[in-house]
């Protein structure tokens, strides 16, 4: 086996990134595919809220169907009828949210701001009992954030429930292609010095 080959095999880029480092152009490239999907759905937020309230729907169904499944696989158990019952109504919500995308992303617009704000307020309790350690700050400003957030999609609401979903998986796809990008850059930096 030859130096270069030994160093290759026992370098960290071998152990971190694995094949990667010397294919880190694919990654990079769905990165790139990812941000430029993420800003056509910045430019089409209510259609992508319609699309994720329909996803959501055709998992909820998916999920209770299955349960359903399962269920008749539980004879003898004393829970089988709530088992059914809780898959039942999983698909008839799924159902709902396939039938109805708009109150779908309505009521999904309002239980993310309510959601948002509880965090918050958690977040705020949080930082309090840390005062003493000295490290309560970016607690209590990740709460003030999270309230802001969920007042604002209140304050618009139902008006928000129009993009507010749309937004959310938008900003999600351009920070996953983002983050794409970064592992591959550092992937093909990594592959570059244990070559060297």
């Amino acid at each position: 086996m030859t130096a270069q080959a030994v160093a290759s095999a026992t370098s960290p880029s071998k152990t971190i990134f694995g094949e990667v480092s010397q294919n880190w152009g694919w990654l990079f490239g769905m990165g790139i595919l990812f941000i430029i999907l993420g800003v056509i759905g910045l430019g089409r937020l209510i259609a992508l809220s319609s699309a994720g309230a329909l996803f959501f729907g055709v998992l909820i169904v998916i999920g209770g169907a299955a349960q359903f499944i399962e269920a008749l696989k539980c004879k003898g158990w004393k829970g089988v009828a709530y088992h059914v019952l809780i898959a039942v109504l999983y698909m008839v919500g799924g159902v709902f949210l396939i039938w109805n995308p708009l109150a779908a992303k309505l009521l999904l617009t309002w239980v993310l701001a309510a959601v948002l704000i509880c965090v918050g307020i958690v977040r705020m309790f949080i930082a309090i009992q840390m005062r003493a350690t000295g490290s309560w700050f970016v607690p209590l400003l990740g709460g003030i954030i999270s309230i802001i957030l969920g007042g604002l999609i209140l304050v618009k609401w139902p008006l928000s429930g129009l993009f507010v979903i749309g937004l959310i998986i938008a900003i999600e796809l351009i920070v996953n292609g983002w983050t794409y990008i970064f592992i591959a850059l550092a992937a093909r930096k990594a592959s570059k010095t244990a070559v060297a």
